[in-house]
């Protein structure tokens, strides 16, 4: 392996760890449904891996495809900058639904007091929720279930814009092994970061009660994908 192309290989390592790790949609996401959704360990790695799979790989195929095009880099850069849009607003649409949920399923299940009558001179008092005895199991299953599948969506759609610029490097000099490797360290080194950086959060806020507020995680988790979304559109990030 030339000098020339460590560097380029140590550079896309470079740019992949810190870009997933500035970029909050690369794992707050996660970390919020995790909490939210109460997930296993398995199911958050699983969640987390395939949607960084999803996200990386339809950059990698939309780079292999302009190589093979022939397509300069701003023509692919323009293409992403359009996907990242359409990932941004399905953040925010996601997240806003999600919230609005949160905020039904909570008003649902707040707490009330029912008083029991036993006989003239015995009665008692219990509190309980719709969402221990009474909730929707189904529907709610349902809309659960649904998460790490619109997830995924949105990640697909969710461009990785620095992967572009560094492929096009070995495409000029020819070299498919150079784009592959370059594709390869990029890919894995992102995932790391963002499946590192999930399960770490989320094994941390296992360990922090909510108290009162357990009943609006789901609205908080929107809140917080929401916010997400926002800042990808309106600051960048």
């Amino acid at each position: 392996m030339s000098s020339e192309m460590g560097l380029l290989l140590a550079t896309a390592a470079s740019i992949g760890f810190f870009h997933t790790l500035l970029g909050p949609d690369h794992y707050l996401p996660f970390i919020m449904m995790s909490k939210a959704g109460r997930w296993s360990l398995p199911k958050t790695t699983a969640v987390t891996f395939a949607c960084g799979v999803g996200h990386i790989g339809s950059s990698v195929v939309l780079g292999f495809a302009g190589i093979a095009l022939g397509a300069a880099v701003d023509s692919l850069v323009e293409i992403e900058s359009h996907r990242g849009q359409i990932a941004a607003w399905g953040l925010i649409a996601f997240g806003f639904a999600y919230f609005v949920w949160g905020l039904r399923r909570a008003y649902r299940n707040q707490p009330h007091r029912h008083w029991h009558e036993h006989g003239e001179q015995e009665s008692h008092v219990h509190e309980h929720t719709h969402h221990q005895e009474h909730v929707h199991v189904h529907s709610q299953e349902a809309a659960v279930s649904m998460t790490p599948w619109i997830l995924f969506t949105i990640f697909v759609f969710g461009p990785c814009e620095p992967l572009i610029p560094v492929l096009m490097y070995p495409a000029i000099k020819n070299s498919l092994w150079g784009v592959a490797a370059v594709a390869g360290v990029f890919g894995a080194v992102t995932i790391a970061t963002m499946m590192g950086v999930v399960l770490l959060s989320s094994a941390g806020l296992s360990f922090v009660p909510l108290g009162k507020l357990e009943r609006y995680a789901h609205a908080l988790a929107g809140l917080v994908i929401c916010g997400s979304g926002l800042a990808i559109q309106f600051l960048g990030l």
